[in-house]
Order: C-alpha cells, then structure tokens, then sequence
C-alpha cells in the first residue's frame, strides 16, 4: 500500500454518515467561537475510532473521534478516556491535540465522541522517510525517542491519571484481557494463537514497573512540525493506560523487525547512510534517557513477543467488525486477515528466542 492510500481526507463512507446537522447544533452550543456550518470529511487512515476532520467556514479546522455503529467488544473503543488522557496531557512535555469537548448523548449523531483541535503538520507512514537527508530523519528518530521517554517518565499522579488503569501485573492482566478480546472475535481456530494463549500466562518475567503508555506509539500515530523534526501531537490515544514501560517501548521497537516495503518497516535495509538508528542504538538512546541499564534480552523477546500477540488479537477484532460490516477502514479486510500470519510469528518468536 502506498501512503497515500492512508494519508489525508477522503469524503464520508456511507456507513460511517451521520446526522451533520444534529453535530453542527451541538457543536454551536459547545464552541461559542465555532463558526458556520462545518466541511466534514474522513481520514483515510485508522482501522478502530472512526475520525473526521472538521473545516468550519472561517477556516478554522478541528478533529472529530468517534466510536464506530454497531456492537462493540466490552472496554474497546473508549473515546472517553482518550478525550481523558489528552487533556491530562496537554501542556505537558509530551505533546497533544488540544481537546476541546467530550459528548457523552448518543443521541447527538448515534455514538460518543470528542473534538480536540487539528494540529497541521507533517505525518509519515513510510519509516524511511523518502526525500528526506539523512541528517534530517536522524533528527526525527531521536525526537520519537525523546518522547516516548517523556511519556514514560511523567508523574502520572500529578497529571491526575493515578486510577488510569491498576499498577502492577501489568503483562497478566494484559494477555488476559486480549485472551478475551480475542475469544470475543474469534473466526476461526488458529494453532499458533491457541499455543500463545496458553505459553504467555506462564512464562511472564519476573519484576515489574508502572508507567503512562500510549499502547500504539507509532510513526503513523505521530504529527511533526511541517519544517523541523520538533513533534506537535502524539493521537490515537485508545489503548493508553498505566502499565510496564518496556512493553510499549517494545512495541514501538517493533518497526525495526518488521520487513520493509510492503510491510512499512525497517527489516533488512542498511540504515546507516539513511542517517536512521540500528535497533540496538535506538534501545540504547532510550536506556540513557531514562537512566536505565541494558535491557535483558529475554525479557526484551518476551516483550516482542507479547506484542505480536496483541496486535494478533487487534488483527482478529477488526475482522470480526469485517464480517459484521462495522469496520471503520476500507483496508479493514487487508488487515484482519493478517491476524493468522501475525499469531504464528508470534509463535515462531517464542520458539526462537525464547526456548519454548
């Protein structure tokens, strides 16, 4: 897929219309500053919260996310807390989209849904960052990396979120919860899937540390200043709550196993004269930042693992939405249909790094 079929706007699917009149008046109520009726269209991307970018008739533009129709699985697509955790956040060092409005009325346009303000800048889906200098991507890399650092190493108390989610045992409680996630959606029995639910519970490393994670940091997921490399917003907020940082470092680490072309990622290109980190510097840069000695190896591949696991379960959840034509993406069926692959590389990660 090339990045244009991700990026930008496009005009409403059908099954993603609703009631633009009913949201004009309840915008007007909410945003005394808000003028005229609103331009709406969709953003390409994304596969869970359906998201609409709003153009007003004084040029002003905001971001609409919503849940998407239809049955939904239990504690999936809560917008609520997004529109929480970005507002704990904003004018912290790690940067969002201002939030503007939470509606919680599903009578308003069928789901809730918040508005937060639109950062235009500058988003990528190719991890190589064509036509960029090496210099250039250096630059962004590391501001990924100074960010993820940031989230991690903010006093979660402080910015109110101490009942975000429930410190310690954040791995158990997490492959329990997809385990759910994942039987909710099942289609079909997939081998590899049934070994992960079965070895991952038992085999959790031992130790544990509580911080803000974002669950889904990655290049897609980030909004950079149109001229410099400074970041303006981190989105797509669904799956933040309190839990082990290196499980969403991991998974952010995940780009540098993951194939490049088709798949997006970094996997078997020469990196140096892109001016792009090895995997093993990128972990380094963030183990300086946060002050934290070399990660063990294995409990970094169980890390990896986990990851593979979950992104499997998100990969069964959107074709379950497939199937009961709630999908928000019209790339949904491409990505649900990954979800066998995506187990049994799990698997294979297990078997090869971790003995199993």
């Amino acid at each position: 897929m090339s990045q244009g079929e991700f990026s930008g706007t496009m005009p409403v699917s059908d099954r993603q219309r609703f009631d633009e009149a009913s949201l004009g008046r309840w915008l007007h109520a909410q945003l005394p500053r808000f003028a005229g009726r609103a331009r709406i269209e969709q953003f390409r991307g994304g596969q869970s919260n359906p998201t609409f970018l709003l153009t007003a008739e004084d040029g002003a533009q905001y971001v609409l996310r919503k849940k998407p129709a239809g049955t939904l699985l239990p504690s999936a697509h809560a917008v609520d807390r997004e529109f929480r955790v970005i507002s704990a956040l904003h004018g912290s060092d790690v940067p969002v989209a201002r939030p503007l409005c939470l509606c919680t009325d599903e009578s308003v346009i069928g789901t809730m849904f918040y508005v937060m303000e639109f950062a235009a800048g500058r988003n990528f889906w190719d991890a190589t960052l064509p036509r960029m200098k090496a210099p250039e991507r250096a630059a962004l890399y590391d501001e990924m990396n100074r960010v993820i650092v940031a989230l991690h190493q903010l006093d979660y108390v402080a910015a109110g979120l101490a009942d975000y989610g429930r410190p310690g045992n954040y791995f158990a409680r997490q492959i329990a919860r997809w385990s759910g996630q994942y039987r909710a959606s099942e289609t079909e029995r997939i081998e590899a899937m049934e070994k992960l639910l079965t070895w991952l519970p038992a085999n959790i490393p031992a130790g544990d540390e509580t911080a803000l994670v974002h669950g889904d940091y990655r290049l897609d997921n980030l909004i950079f200043d149109s001229r410099t490399p400074r970041m303006l917003a981190v989105v797509d907020w669904e799956l933040s709550t309190l839990g082990h940082p290196l499980a969403d470092f991991s998974y952010h680490v995940m780009l540098w196993r993951t194939p490049a072309g088709e798949a997006g990622g970094l996997q078997g290109l020469d990196l140096l004269p892109l001016g792009i980190p090895s995997e093993g510097e990128y972990v380094a840069a963030y183990c300086a930042r946060t002050g934290r000695r070399a990660i063990d190896p294995q409990v970094w591949e169980f890390c990896m693992a986990y990851n593979l696991f979950r992104i499997a379960c998100i990969r069964q959840g959107i074709m379950k939405r497939v199937l009961e034509g709630t999908a928000a993406s019209r790339h949904a069926r491409e990505a649900g249909s990954r979800a066998r692959a995506t187990a049994e590389l799990a698997w294979h990660q297990v078997e090869e790094h971790l003995g199993a």
